[in-house]
Parts: structure tokens; sequence; C-alpha cells
């Protein structure tokens, strides 16, 4: 307690104290002349019995020992949810695994997170169908039936590209450019390269077309583009009739197979050659010997075409056969009255 309070109670204790720091009978509040009976020594009693009281009002209470356990447990159960929030947070991080150690480098007893990548998971496979391979522009003629077709590494875009040239060139004639459709409207089945003759002089390269729509028609187109510009344009349409065989080859397909020689004096070798024609479906493999060489057909939409490379000058025409699934042979070239065997 401070001064003031001390002077408040000594003169609420006892009126009759004086004035501070003195009292009647002379001396201090400390000094000689207090005793018992008078009234400076009736106030210390008081005091001090205020005082031993007072000490026993301000001893310190017990300890609050349910609050502490309660405080614990509240720790407890903190330090358990923050746990399981870390480990949450670790199996929600799929694309590395983290472990808590010390690094190599880093001070001793300093704990660190190291990271240790791992590859992410591959998706699981899809149980959705495969895209379905880009279809042809519509613009353009449909691709043939195996890569082969396209020889001398002329590409679709390119035979595609002769195929338009050779249709301007028809409706440029004077014939009716829609009596032959649209480059859409047709299938690639052959495109190799040409070599000029006394016929068609200048190399360049032959395109073949089938046209499917409307598929009923069966219209065969050949023709040859050299620098870009068609020429020799020749259209059919199926051969096949009553008489003919199992295989039927091209009427006109002469034209990818010979060299005019009229006034040449040979033809020019190595050469490119083509053969063309259709087939029913007891047939399954065609086959085409030309000089020295057998080479097997592609079958494309009832349509066969080979092609191969001559080394020397011939006089017979390629020979053509037709297998069955059983590999009868059902048809020979050799034997069919319509075909021309001789160049």
């Amino acid at each position: 307690m401070n001064r003031d309070e001390n002077e408040g109670m000594y003169e609420s204790l006892d009126p009759s104290w004086g004035s501070k720091g003195s009292k009647p009978g002379g001396g201090t509040p400390s000094g000689p002349g207090l005793d018992a009976h008078s009234a400076p020594g009736r106030f210390e009693a008081q005091l001090r019995e205020l005082l031993a009281e007072d000490a026993y009002a301000i001893a310190p209470s017990p300890a609050p020992c349910a609050t502490i356990q309660r405080q614990g447990r509240t720790g407890s159960r903190r330090r358990a949810a923050a746990t399981g929030v870390v480990l949450v947070t670790l199996a929600a991080v799929p694309a590395g695994a983290y472990a808590f150690g010390r690094a190599d480098d880093s001070p001793s007893g300093a704990d660190t997170v190291v990271g240790t990548a791992s590859p992410t998971p591959s998706a699981p496979p899809s149980s959705a169908p495969p895209s379905p391979s880009p279809s042809p522009s519509p613009s353009g003629p449909a691709g043939p039936a195996t890569p082969g077709q396209l020889a001398d590494g002329i590409t679709l875009s390119q035979a595609a590209d002769g195929l338009e040239a050779c249709l301007a060139y028809n409706g440029g004639m004077g014939f009716s450019q829609m009596d032959l459709g649209t480059a859409a409207d047709y299938r690639v089945l052959l495109a190799m390269n040409s070599t000029g003759d006394d016929n068609a002089p200048g190399d360049g390269i032959f395109v073949v077309a089938v046209k499917e729509k409307p598929k009923q028609e069966q219209t065969r187109l050949i023709c040859n583009v050299t620098d870009g510009e068609a020429s020799g344009v020749n259209i059919s349409g199926s051969d096949a009739g009553p008489d003919t065989g199992h295989v039927v080859p091209d009427m006109n397909g002469g034209k990818l197979y010979k060299q005019t020689i009229i006034t040449s004096n040979g033809w020019k070798v190595p050469f490119r050659w083509g053969s063309i024609g259709t087939f029913d479906s007891s047939v399954a493999k065609v086959t085409v010997t030309y000089g020295s060489s057998t080479t097997e057909a592609a079958l494309d939409h009832g349509w066969f075409a080979a092609t191969g490379i001559l080394e020397q000058q011939v006089t017979a025409a390629p020979r053509i056969k037709g297998y069955d699934a059983t590999g009868k042979l059902v048809y020979d070239s050799d034997q069919d009255k319509f075909y021309e065997k001789t160049l």
C-alpha cells in the first residue's frame, strides 16, 4: 500500500492521531514514546493484526488442476488435427513423393522438407473408341487402298491436282465437264511416272481414277499430266459383259504399258508400266507378269492395279491371272479371247 493509503488508514484508525510525523507526548511514530496503551501503540497493534489477517487473505489459491487438464487435452487434439492436415495434404499431391528428413547440406539438427520427384502416373486406358482417320478433303478424290498405288513418290495431293487438270482439260475440249463430275466423285486407282514417246513427248505422270459417285456409272479416267498441263484424256466405262471372265483387263490399259516407236529406234528403259482392270467377288488374288517379273496387283473396290519397272523392250503384253480364295486359277489372260496378247 502507498503512502497516501497509509495516512488515510492512520486517520481512520484513531482520530486522536495528531499531525503526520508527531504524536501527543512527543517523539515520532517509530520512536521510543510508543506503548500498547497509547494511541500510537493501539494503532500499531491494530495495524499488525490487520496485516496478519491480510496475509491469510492474499494467500495463493489452489492450482486449477481441472483447467490445466482440459487445456492439455485441447492441445493434444489440436496437434493431432494439425498432423492429420499434413497427412491429407501429402496424399493430395500425386506428382511427387515427399519425406521429412535432414538434407545433406542443411545445418546439423535442422529438419527440412526434401522432395523426390516421381513420374506422373499415366492415364488409364480410355474406353472410348479411337478417333477415325481423317477423311479425304470433300473437294478432292479419295485415296487408293494401298500406298503402292501411288508410285514414284507421287503424293495423293499431286495426284488430285493432276485429276483436277484432267477434268478441266476435258471441259476445255468442248465436252461438258459436268458429265465427268468433280474430283470429289473419284477414287485415285493409280499414279505413276510416264515416259514420253512419239505419241506423247515429254516425261510426266499418269493419273488413273475411278468415279464412285454415282457408283453404278463405273467411269474410269486415264490422263497424262506434263508440266502441269493435262493431255490425252481417256475415259471408259466397265468392260465387263456376259462373255467376260472373272477378271476383265481394261481395254485401253495399253496406254500404261506401251511406248509408241513409230519413228524412234526403240523404247526408253527403264520403263515404268501399269496394268488395271476389274474383277468379280470370286477373285481373291490377281498377278501381272510383264517381261521377266511378276507383280501381285492391289485389289481396290472391285478394281485391280499393278505397276513395275521394265528393264528391256518386250513384244508381249502383260499376262494377267486371277485366283480364288483357295488358290485355284480362275482367270488367265492367255485364254481370254478379248485380250490383246501382243503389243
